[in-house]
């Protein structure tokens, strides 16, 4: 039985009740305006699933060095492996012993669970359910039951008025000068997490609680004064807003401000392009992205492509093409870096 249409007749809990009930093996695609869903069932209940704007294991990885279950270093060297051998990050971090089984099912379990709930409310998009075979992973089996999880969404969507608008998943806090004493264990136990760098999703994978439970403390501490939404402002020059003291606030004195500013932000980017450094830092960012163009590639017709001319034809900052070999469904992509050669010690992956 296929199950296909879209989630303004049919919601996302009609469809997860009706698979769970069905007891239903297969793959339920929902796309939505900020993202693509897909889940993976076992006779109804949830197995896994993977999410085109927030890849699973880039979140794994931060959130046990964030928990001290392991240092960056070690995760770094787990990394290089991963890109090599195609295998997954938590196997490999089992088979090192840097972390244990159980430890791994908890924070996957949790992410699950979060990428499920955050879709619950969508009003709008298209799901698409496939019958079909799925293979549980033997080594990090993970089994969530849909009516547990049915129940838990539901709570927490009619609770989410409460706090809608106010901050969503990408929303990084930054401490206050202000010091509060009145502040309730959770709230002291979250603002040891909220450090400018880490976004709402990742609180809730570090603290281990739900997505409401977090959300609701970090509104509650942002209405106390204690933290505030991080906004990124572009730097006025030091010596600029020295030289606003001494000008008038007229019209014609801003025309020149105005056009000051921009000829210093103008030349920024010049100087900034041609340092090696930048360059550098360019092409591992690059080399991310056509990684992740590769994974929703294969999230979208099934498998990886053949050549990178399939999704991007960008050069790397030197203009060279960057290397893509894929051989049993194992990848790597990378630039040759400033040298040119492949095989060196400044390539960049």
């Amino acid at each position: 039985m296929a199950l296909k249409g879209s989630l303004k007749d049919f919601g996302v809990a009609d469809i997860l009740q009706l698979l769970y009930f069905q007891r239903k093996t297969g793959t339920l695609s929902i796309e939505g305006r900020l993202d693509k869903v897909k889940l993976l069932f076992i006779e109804g209940n949830i197995v896994g699933a993977e999410s085109k704007r927030r890849i699973e294991a880039n979140r794994l990885g931060k959130v046990i060095v964030k928990r001290g279950l392991i240092q960056e270093d070690q995760l770094v060297s787990a990394l290089a492996e991963q890109r090599k051998t195609g295998n997954k990050l938590g196997n490999i971090l089992i088979r090192r012993r840097l972390l244990q089984k159980e430890q791994l099912q908890e924070i996957l379990t949790s992410q699950i669970t979060e990428t499920v709930i955050q879709i619950f409310g969508w009003k709008q998009g298209a799901y698409d359910f496939i019958p079909q075979s799925v293979a549980p992973d033997r080594e990090i089996p993970i089994f969530i039951d849909t009516q547990h999880l049915l129940m838990e969404g539901l709570r927490i969507v009619d609770e989410w008025s409460l706090i809608e608008g106010k901050l969503n998943l990408d929303s990084v806090f930054v401490r206050k000068s202000l010091v509060v004493t009145d502040l309730t264990t959770e709230e002291e136990e979250l603002l040891g997490h909220i450090d400018g760098d880490n976004d709402v999703s990742s609180i809730i994978d570090i603290s281990g609680k739900d997505d409401f439970a977090v959300s609701r403390t970090l509104v509650s501490l942002m209405e106390k004064g204690v933290v505030e939404l991080k906004e990124i402002t572009p730097e006025v020059p030091a010596a600029l807003a020295a030289s606003r003291i001494n000008i008038l606030p007229s019209y014609h004195s801003l025309l020149v401000l105005v056009f000051i500013a921009s000829f210093i932000f103008s030349l920024i980017p010049v100087f900034v392009a041609k340092s090696p450094v930048f360059k550098k830092f360019q092409a591992a960012e690059s080399v991310e992205d056509i990684r992740f163009a590769i994974e929703v590639y294969r999230f979208e017709k099934g498998s990886y492509p053949k050549t990178l001319d399939n999704v991007t034809t960008r050069k790397d900052p030197w203009g060279r093409n960057y290397l893509y070999n894929y051989h049993d469904n194992i990848f790597t992509v990378l630039s040759k870096g400033p040298d040119g050669k492949e095989g060196t010690e400044d390539d960049i992956y």
